[in-house]
Parts: structure tokens; sequence; C-alpha cells
């Protein structure tokens, strides 16, 4: 019955936008834009309202119909859904704009590239090659108007209306009726001379010619236009000039045309149509030549298209890491792409992926991960970071690659912002800990120096008490001299995190002792700190009330507005450490020991400034290198000569730093860093020096003792005296102020408490001794002959 009778057109599971047209190809379909209704995701309709009295318009329409919904062809328009009514026709197909105002817009924006346009009519000829040597048959309608783009700036070709059989069992070309059709007829057809035409595709040839006159030129005004090749390029004249020849046995078979373009100089001959031939046949490829394609991805990405980045290249990317064996490879293309897309569609495409990549156990992956993490930390998470994403990238600070584990340690600068309070505070401080007091290579001490005094911002106020001061003062007794830089510039670029009592009795007590260090960059660095927080405390001292403003930020909360300020102070550190990382992992045995280990003894002072300069240049090179995949096993022979250098100190050389540095290879005597573990580690790890014991009765105090040896001959120069009274093995005196010497003191500790301990296991050992002749005794001699039985 009528009433149960549903409209077909509204139970369609898709929509017409109302929008505009955008018009369509001369003749009776018109192309909306559309959408599916049950994903939104859009498409384009072609649509055509069946008419009385042109039953043979709409016979044409209808065979297009069927045409388009059996042909499959990557550069054939991709047919999706069709309704077919009484009263209307609709075909669905990929989303498409016309070609006419694609390049329309193109080249309003300044955009448009012969890159594109060379691999926009390959496209093209490629399906006029499969439909008449695969299918034989005749396109028939090959113009502007019966080209389309999708959104990835793909060439698609639809029209299908005239297409007809080049066997002649279809019949002979149908007159179209259009003459903005017609006008692309080639000149045999316009005379009525239709069967002279001997090869089939002549005539689609003659059509090519016109739609490249009209890609570089415009609209075609009329055939006499094509005589006048206008703007087409040079190397594709030659071609050009034989599509359109009066001659159709001349015109060249589209395979031959695009062999032909494709030669060395021809204008299909370059990266971007070799990018897209490689693509299409990629799932075919060797892995060996997938590694290389991606390795050169990205040094062709600027000069592609966007719309091509972003929908060809990325899914094909994203394709090989998650079912291929790509591997970090594709890290870098990848990231690059990404730069193109927005916040939403970023954390939809490329994060997942992102995450999935942190989970890795490839080294070079992880390292690429580490090293190209600012271009997408903006799009992470807190929850993402520190749930998927920091478990992962912590194992990195227990890696036996130095690589990996100065690259995690600079990864902090990023991470920190979006740590919470465990995170922050107590498993990357534990790291933080390891690495300053035990690891081997002096540049990632120093790399981490810097990086907490740029994060010390973000750290609770009690970590920041309780942390910042121990680090900095560990850091200026590092036997590497960037590291005691760093620990002075971290004390300079966190003076507003500490009390007036801590910088009092803290800090510059530390800064005082730098003042007679061998190098000159840290004595410098030294005294400016000293003069900054000198004049820091003679303005309170001056005006008390300024006492509440300047410790504002001691006791306050993390302010994360303050990376920033911190971001500005170190910079050099982790630039300048790279470059001598770099020194050390390329192996060259003459810059190595000179950068890496403290002088043996006092040099002139002028040698301290020549050869500070020639650090200064290195230091100040914008070309930073970079960690090499290959270089990683260089560098680990290179750290193990650089110690048994420093294990081979003079005795003068050791006992300056004794009690001061912190060597990798000896355990810490400020802290038990070995149970960092501990519920009590920050105690443990972070506090700052206990007191000396006292020591045994008949033990020499060093405010007893005086300097011995030899005067120094040059008195004018207080740091050659002090170096030639430590190299004749002095010892240290009670000084004008009334303090001891606390270098001094701690050795005679340490001598006082190894004595103590040889004489306790001395005492043991009699005890033991004594013990055993007692039960000798009380059991008599032993019976011989005797057994004891079961």
């Amino acid at each position: 019955m009528w009433f149960f009778a549903r409209d077909p057109v509204r139970d369609f599971p898709f929509e017409l936008s109302p929008e505009l047209p955008e018009g369509g190809p001369p003749g009776p379909w018109v192309l909306h834009r559309g959408r599916k209704k049950a994903t939104g995701s859009p498409v384009s309709i072609f649509v055509y309202d069946v008419k009385p009295g042109v039953e043979e318009q709409t016979q044409v329409a209808k065979a297009a119909f069927k045409r388009l919904k059996t042909l499959r062809h990557p550069n054939i328009l991709a047919y999706i859904d069709g309704l077919e009514t009484d009263r209307c026709l609709h075909i669905v197909t990929e989303a498409v704009t016309p070609l006419g105002a694609y390049l329309k817009a193109r080249a309003e924006a300044g955009d448009l590239r012969e890159l594109e346009l060379s691999w926009g009519l390959h496209q093209i000829v490629k399906a006029l090659s499969f439909l008449v040597n695969d299918c034989s048959l005749i396109h028939n309608n090959v113009c502007m108007a019966a080209v389309f783009v999708d959104r990835a700036g793909e060439w698609k070709l639809g029209g299908l209306d005239y297409m007809y059989s080049a066997q002649g069992n279809g019949g002979g070309p149908s007159r179209k009726g259009i003459p903005e059709l017609e006008q692309y007829d080639p000149p045999e057809l316009a005379d009525g001379s239709g069967r002279a035409v001997r090869e089939k595709w002549s005539a689609d040839m003659w059509r090519l010619g016109c739609l490249i006159w009209e890609v570089f030129n415009g609209p075609l005004p009329r055939a006499a236009a094509l005589r006048n090749p206008g703007k087409i390029p040079k190397s594709l004249v030659p071609h050009y000039c034989e599509l359109v020849g009066a001659n159709p046995k001349v015109r060249p078979n589209p395979a031959r045309f695009l062999q032909n373009c494709r030669a060395p100089g021809g204008f299909m001959n370059n990266r971007f149509v070799e990018t897209n031939l490689f693509l299409e046949e990629i799932q075919i490829k060797e892995p060996a030549e997938k590694q290389k394609f991606f390795q050169e991805l990205s040094k062709s990405l600027d000069s592609f298209p966007e719309d091509f980045c972003r929908h060809k290249v990325l899914p094909q990317l994203l394709t090989a890491f998650e079912f291929g064996s790509a591997g970090a490879v594709v890290l870098t293309p990848l990231f690059k792409v990404g730069k193109f897309l927005g916040a939403v569609e970023y954390q939809r495409k490329i994060i997942p992926v992102v995450v999935k990549m942190f989970s890795s156990t490839d080294r070079a992956m992880r390292i690429r991960l580490l090293q190209q993490m600012e271009q997408f930390i903006q799009y992470l998470d807190e929850p993402t970071v520190n749930t998927q994403i920091f478990p992962h990238v912590v194992h990195g600070f227990l890696d036996t690659n130095p690589a990996i584990r100065e690259q995690t340690v600079k990864s902090m600068l990023l991470l920190a912002p979006k740590l919470n309070e465990t995170n922050l505070n107590v498993e990357l401080m534990k790291h933080f800990a390891r690495l300053q007091a035990k690891d081997e290579q002096g540049p990632i001490r120093c790399n981490t120096t810097v990086c907490l005094g740029k994060i010390g911002s973000y750290l609770s106020a009690g970590t920041r008490h309780r942390v910042l001061t121990s680090a900095f003062s560990r850091a200026t007794k590092d036997p590497f001299a960037p590291s005691r830089v760093a620990g002075v510039l971290g004390f300079a670029a966190t003076h507003n995190l500490y009390s007036m009592n801590d910088c009092a009795h803290k800090i510059l007590p530390v800064l005082c002792s730098l003042t007679v260090d061998p190098e000159r960059s840290v004595r410098d660095q030294a005294f400016k700190a000293i003069r900054s927080f000198l004049s820091k405390l003679e303005s309170v001292s001056e005006d008390p009330t300024q006492l509440a403003e300047a410790e504002k930020d001691v006791h306050a909360a993390s302010s994360p507005g303050m990376g920033g300020a911190a971001a500005s102070w170190a910079g050099w550190a982790v630039t300048g450490v790279s470059s001598l990382t770099s020194k050390l992992i390329r192996a060259h045995p003459t810059a190595a020991p000179a950068e890496t280990n403290v002088p043996q003894r006092p040099v002139p002072e002028g040698h301290w400034e020549t050869q500070e300069e020639s650090k200064d240049a290195e230091e100040d090179s914008t070309a930073a290198d970079r960690w090499d995949d290959e270089d990683w096993g260089s560098l680990e022979q290179e750290a193990e000569s650089v110690l048994a250098q420093q294990d081979n100190w003079s005795t003068g050389g050791q006992a300056s730093w004794a009690g001061q540095t912190s060597n990798p290879g000896h355990k810490s005597q400020e802290s038990d860093w070995s149970s960092w573990e501990a519920e009590d580690a920050w105690e443990q790890g972070w506090q700052e020096p206990s007191p000396p014991e006292p020591p045994p009765e008949g033990t020499r105090l060093a405010s007893e003792y005086n300097w011995g040896g030899p005067e120094p001959s040059d008195k004018g120069d207080p740091f050659a005296a002090l170096s030639v009274r430590r190299e004749a093995g002095a010892q240290p005196r009670r000084d004008s102020w009334g303090d001891d010497n606390w270098e001094g003191l701690e050795a005679e500790s340490r001598q006082a408490k190894a004595e103590l301990a040889r004489k306790k296991r001395e005492e043991r050992k009699r005890e033991m001794e004594a013990k055993r002749a007692e039960k000798k005794t009380a059991k008599g001699p032993m019976k011989l002959g005797t057994r004891k039985l079961d």
C-alpha cells in the first residue's frame, strides 16, 4: 500500500551538505559536498535529476553510473556508493575538488609547484594507459572538467559519460551535443573522418595535449591556441608537440609517453614522482630498500606539498612502523610531517605511536626519541608522561651506553614541568644523585648539574632546601673542570631559592674555596657568584625590610614560570659539554687528557689564560656535535684511558683534592650513595657533610701542625705558593681566622678511623684465638680408635 512506501533518498546513508554545489563537468551532473550519516566522514556526491524529454541524456548518465561502479583503478575516481531512482541518480565518491578550482586556489596562495603538476599529469596518463591498453576503452572526454583532486593532492580521472569500447562492439563515439566538450575533439573527428584514425589512443592523446595546455595556461579558448605552448615547461614541450600533431599516427601510446617523460632530464623525472612511485609499491619492496627510502625521505619533505605529506606520506610512515620493520628511521620524517598537523590530529595520529616507541628496547630508537623530544613534548599531557613515558625513560639513567645516559639527562629539561610530585622530587632526584656521584663520564656529571639548576624551580620547597645546596657543593669538588663551573652557575641561577642563612653559612664558604681553583674559568665564575651573593647580603643588611622580599621564593611551591629564567644561565654547559663529549667519542688523544683531567701541578698564570682562550673558542662554536651510533664503542674505550690517567695523578695532586673530589671509582666520603634506595635516601644522599669525629688520644689535630717543606720561591703568587706547599707534602696550619683547615682535619680523622679499625680487628683476632684455645683445653686429648655410632 502507498502509506507503507519509503523514500529511498531519505533512507540513503549519505546526505548532501547545505552548502552551494561546487559545479562539475559540463553536462547534467552537479557536484555536491556530502558526508556519511553514520561516521560524518566527508564524501563527494554527483547528482543527476531525471527530467522528461531528455531520455538520451538520461541513458548517458546511467551508463556513466555503471562504468564508474565497475572500474577500479588508483587513478580513476573511486566509487563508494550510489542511488538510482526514477527521479534522480546519486553517485557517491571520495571527497574531491574539481581540478580547475584546485589549481586556482593553489595559484592564489602562491603554493603551486611544478612537482605536483608533474605527478598529477603522470597519474592521468597512467589512467589513460590502463583504459586503452588493459581495458580497450576510449575515454572520449579528457579535459580539465573531467579531472578531480583528492585531499592528498592526487589527480583522479572522472567524466566517464561518453566512454566507448575500442573494439567496435559497443558502437563508435557518440556525439556529445555540448560545445564546451566538443572543442577538445581532434581535427580528424571534427572533419567527420573518424574512421581514418588508425590508433585507438590517438583521440585521447590529443585531448591529453589540450589538458596539458590548460593546466599551464588556463582555459582553452579555441583549438588554434594549441599551436603556442605558452607557459608549458621546456622539458615538456617536445612531448606536448607530439600529442597535438595533425597526424594521428604519430601520437604516442600513453605508456610510451610516460617513458619519454621519465627519461633523464624529462619533466616527470624528479624526486617527487620517484617518491610517489615508491610509496605505491612499498608493500613489495625489500626491507633494505625501505630503510634507505625512509632515511632519504626527510631531506625531500620540505619541497613536497603539505597536503601530500599529511595524507599520503604520514599514513605510510605509521604503517611502516606499526606493521613493518622500519624501526628508528621513520622517526625523523614522522616528526617532520607532524609539524603540518593540528593539535587534535597530532594527538590522534602521532602520540599513540610515540608512546609505543618509548617502550621499545631498540637503543637507536630510544636515543632518537630523546633527541627529538622537543618536537612533540607540547602535545603530551601530564597523565601520559607520568604513567606511560617517564617509567620507560628513567631506564636510560642506568644504561651502560653513555650516549643514552646523556640524552636522558637532557630530556628531563622538557619532561620536568609535566612530572608529578613523586616522579620529580623522589624518582628523578635519586637518579640525578647517582649520576652526579658515580658516573664515570665527566660531561654527564656536568650535564646533570646543569639540568638540576634549570629544573630547580619546579622542585617542591622541601626538596629544594634538601637537594640544591648539597648537589651544587658536590659539583664544585668534581675533578672535571666544567662540572665545577656548572656547580657555581647552579648556585647563581637558583640564588632566589636560598635563605640568607644558607647564603652566608653554606654557599659562600663553598664558593670561596674555589677562588684558588687551578682552572681560570672556575675562579672567574666563583668571583662573580661571590660578588652576587655578597651584594644580596649587603642589601638586606642595610635595609632589613627587604628580607621578606629576598626570601619570597624560598618556601614557595613549585613555580613553572621560573623555568625560562633558569634556562638562560647554563646553556653553554649543555652545548659545550656535548662538544667535549664528542671529542672524547672521536678519540682525540691530545685533547682528551687536557679537557678531562685536573692539572698535576700548578702552571703559570699566562698558561691558564692561553688554555682558557682556546677552550672558549671551542665552546662558542655554534655547530654542536651529536652522539653518533657508530661512535658509542670508542667512547667507552676513551673513558677507560681517561680514568686510567686520573688514577696516575701525582701524590701532591691527590693530596690537593683529598676529601673534595667525587671520584666515580671510589666510595664517596660525604654520604653513602650506595644506599640510595633506602627509605631515608634523601637524608643520606643530599645531606651536608657531618662534622668529623674527635680523634683518639695521642692524635694531633690539624691546628697543631704548621706548613712544612720549603717556602715558595715566588711569594707574590698565592696560587703558586699554595701549590708548592702541597707538592712538598706540607701539613695544614691554623689560619689567621682561628679555624682549622677542614681538609687536613678530615684527612687526620680518616687516618684515626683507619688506625682504630685496625686495632679493633687485631683485638678481635686475639679474642677468637683465646676462645679456640679454651675449647681445646676443656675437651682434652682426642682418643684414638673410637668412632661415633649412629
